[in-house]
Formats: structure tokens, C-alpha cells, sequence
């Protein structure tokens, strides 16, 4: 069993006033669904547009959005600040596999980070979206709701990811991705958590951000137990600002490559100063202290509105880039 990790939060580095936009990171999402009468799924628009605004607060310089072609200008209609990728689909709004992958493939080499499944919905091109984010080197991955699900559905999925990646799950999500691994520690067991937390990231070789009361974070080897947090974030759409928060995060301030090989720490560049374990912890750090401030300033455990949350990310990350009270 791995220890848990109380080592501070890291601080982050200042802006640098010569940074332009190019400069501050490229977050690509991907996500959202037209939807079908047909076959009664699901339209999603609010999920990636909620990513992307939260990735913008975040302090990322550029967020594109990869969205199915029908819904993509209500999402950018929601989140005028973010540009759009079409995917395309059929008549009926269901995606075309290969097309969309070929969409997708034009845009992985300008992105610093991929934040995969907010709204995706499921079938199979969706599931040949996220094979292609996981399974290429080239940016980080931050795996998020319908990702991890058809992760999940994939015959031995651990070999299919090459990425770096950050995997978020709620239980009923970790209970999905731990079945076929056989870990049966229990994900809502305040005992097991930690360690059910540990053992997927060390069966996946990821970062896994166990979501829930006392959100867990681990590499595998290092172990971290949020202590902040509050009812309010008990709403749908919060997930999806910690999604775009963490790829923010990660296009800011996580450089290429491991922070140690075989041991021995590798240099890192002032700008870039993270590893994407403790990106993670700043994330979910911030997340819950932004919760607890509206709590605070609403007197109310509940009403929070997930476009509130992204929006209190600047003063919780404030510029003196330490979280705090």
C-alpha cells in the first residue's frame, strides 16, 4: 500500500508579462453529441463548452473544441472564446468514424493538451476517437466521463494506452475500468479509496483522480487525499470544469517526459515545473476550494451552477499562484 502524500501543494509559476496566447498552451476538447430521435440518445452541448470555459479560467491560451457538426455552433455560440473543429456525421447526427478521426488527427499535433470525453456519448466512433487520443504520444491526455466509459469497453485496454494520461473517474466509472483488471477494492470506502485509487494507476501506468468526497490522486507510487471541498459541487457539470481545468494545467506548466528516470530527478524548465501528478493535485485543490468560496459567499450547500465554479478559478488561482484560503 502506497503512503498518502502530505507534501504542500506546488506553487504555480508567474505569468511571464512577454506571454501571448500562443505561448500559454493549446487545449484541445473533445466531445459533445448531436443526438438521435432514432435511436433516443442524447444531444449534449453544455459539457465541452463548460470544459472549455473552465480550461480559459484556467489561464490556457487557446481552447479548441472537436464537436459532432451539428451541435458545434450552439457550443461555440456558448463559449465565444473557444475555435471549432467539426466532426463529421450522418444524417441522423451520428458521427462518421473515419472522418472524424481524420479531423481529429489534423489537430493532435497543435494541441499541448487533449481533454477527452465531456458530452461524447457512446458507439462506436466514439470509442475510435478516444482509441486515437490514447493511443498516440504526441500530447497529453486528460480522460474524462464517456472517454473512460468507452475505454472500459475496450478487450484489453490497458494496451491500448501509449498517451500520458490523467484518468478522472467518478466510482461508478472506476468500478468499470477496474473489473477486467480484478481490483475489487471499493471505491466509495473511505478506507479503500487511496489504495483502489493507487492500484489503477499502477495496473494503467497513469494518473488516476478518484472523484468523490475526499477526490484521491495518484501516480501509483505517490498517493494524495483532498481535504477541501463542499456539498454545492454535488451538481452536474462540475466534473467537466475539473476536466478542462486539469488540461489548462497541464498545457501551462507540465513539461514533456518523466520528472525522474530510474531514479534520478530530470531538470525541469521554470516554466513548466510540473509533473502531471501534481498538476492533477493542483487541480482538484483548486476545484474544491473554488466550491467552498461560493458555499461560503452563497450560504447555501446547494444551487451552485457549474459556470459559477469555472468562473471563481482566476481569484482561486489568483496571481500570487498559490491556493489558499
Amino acid at each position: 500500500m502506497s503512503e498518502i502524500d502530505t507534501s504542500p501543494i506546488p506553487t504555480l509559476p508567474a505569468r511571464d508579462p512577454a506571454a501571448h496566447k500562443g505561448t500559454c498552451g493549446t487545449v484541445l476538447i473533445v466531445g459533445g453529441a448531436a443526438g438521435s430521435s432514432a435511436d433516443g440518445t442524447l444531444r449534449m452541448i453544455g459539457a465541452p463548452a463548460l470544459a472549455g470555459r473552465a480550461a480559459i479560467r484556467a489561464g490556457a491560451g487557446l481552447v479548441r473544441i472537436a464537436a459532432p457538426e451539428p451541435v458545434l455552433n450552439a457550443i461555440l455560440t456558448d463559449l465565444a472564446e473557444a475555435t471549432g473543429v467539426p466532426l463529421a456525421c450522418d444524417a441522423s447526427g451520428q458521427l462518421l468514424a473515419h472522418e472524424a478521426v481524420a479531423a481529429l488527427d489534423a489537430q493532435i499535433e497543435g494541441a499541448s493538451c487533449l481533454v477527452v470525453g465531456p458530452g461524447l456519448g457512446a458507439g462506436e466512433a466514439q470509442a475510435s476517437l478516444v482509441l486515437r487520443c490514447v493511443g498516440q504520444s504526441e500530447a497529453p491526455v486528460v480522460l474524462d466521463a464517456d472517454g473512460l466509459n468507452a475505454l472500459a469497453s475496450m478487450v484489453e485496454y490497458p494496451r491500448e494506452i501509449r498517451a500520458s494520461c490523467v484518468l478522472t473517474p467518478h466510482p461508478g466509472e472506476f468500478r468499470r475500468l477496474a473489473q477486467p483488471l480484478g481490483i475489487a477494492l471499493d471505491p466509495t470506502s473511505e478506507a479503500d479509496r487511496p489504495e483502489a485509487c493507487a492500484e489503477l494507476a499502477r495496473r494503467l501506468g497513469a494518473v488516476v483522480v478518484l472523484k468523490g468526497k475526499g477526490s484521491v490522486v495518484s501516480d501509483g507510487q505517490r498517493t494524495w487525499v483532498c481535504a477541501r471541498g463542499a456539498a454545492c459541487l454535488a451538481t452536474g457539470g462540475t466534473g467537466d470544469v475539473l476536466s478542462g481545468l486539469l488540461g489548462a494545467l497541464i498545457a501551462q506548466f507540465v513539461a514533456p517526459g518523466p520528472a525522474s528516470i530510474n531514479g534520478v530527478s530530470m531538470p525541469r524548465p521554470a516554466a513548466t515545473p510540473l509533473d502531471l501528478y501534481d498538476a492533477a493535485r493542483v487541480g482538484v485543490e483548486a476545484h474544491a476550494i473554488a466550491g467552498e468560496r461560493w458555499g461560503k459567499s452563497h450560504h447555501a450547500d446547494a444551487g451552485l451552477l457549474a459556470t459559477e465554479l469555472a468562473d471563481l478559478l482566476p481569484e482561486v488561482i489568483g496571481n500570487d499562484r498559490t491556493l489558499g484560503p
